[in-house]
């Protein structure tokens, strides 16, 4: 960061600590025993796709790196990529293992700057949904919780914030806490 950057106001962004997604089990723990939230077995990345051989490649190496694993791919109304990847609803690890595996690999191929966010999904006894977000840019995690219509409930995203707070590096910046409507697996 230059001296300019400093006059300007202008701050240096986080650095993105995709190893801070292995903390997601733990909070999986807190997030069921405070709240009855538990996984789903869904997972999904949101990049935005590059043109050219290069990138589909990296695309074929993600789905044999992941092996046997189920992921499916599909384009949003933004333009974003998206892979959702399936496993049991009681193997969080191995589900966390596989995100990290496909952000890891879009970020050593240079890609980093196309990652927009992870996220693991959750529902409850009463079949609420909610997904915990990762920002791969700000290196932070927030809840989302939909509802019929494309409205969000903002209750529920409050408590699970004060949930797992001490789990996870929480985004304090609220306007960044973006819906993810129509997101694979929620």
């Amino acid at each position: 960061m230059g001296w300019l950057d400093v006059l300007l106001g202008r701050s240096k962004p986080a650095k993105p600590n995709l190893d801070a997604l292995f903390a997601l089990p733990s909070a999986a723990v807190t997030l069921q025993a405070a709240t009855g939230f538990e996984p789903t077995g869904l997972g999904s990345v949101c990049f935005r796709s590059a043109e050219g051989g290069a990138f589909a490649t990296l695309q074929k190496d993600i789905k044999e790196l992941l092996g046997d694993v189920q992921v499916e791919q599909s384009q949003d109304s933004y333009g974003y990529t998206w892979l959702l990847v399936r496993r049991p609803a009681e193997d969080l690890s191995a589900l966390v293992t596989d995100l990290h595996g496909v952000n890891s690999s879009l970020e050593a191929a240079g890609f980093g700057p196309s990652l927009l966010c992870s996220l693991v999904t959750f529902t409850d006894a009463s079949s609420r949904r909610l997904a915990i977000v990762y920002l791969y840019k700000q290196g932070t995690f927030y809840p989302f919780a939909p509802l019929p219509g494309e409205r969000r409930d903002n209750a529920l995203e409050l408590q699970m914030r004060g949930a797992i707070s001490g789990e996870l590096p929480i985004e304090p910046d609220l306007s960044r806490w973006f819906p993810v409507w129509g997101a694979p697996g929620l």
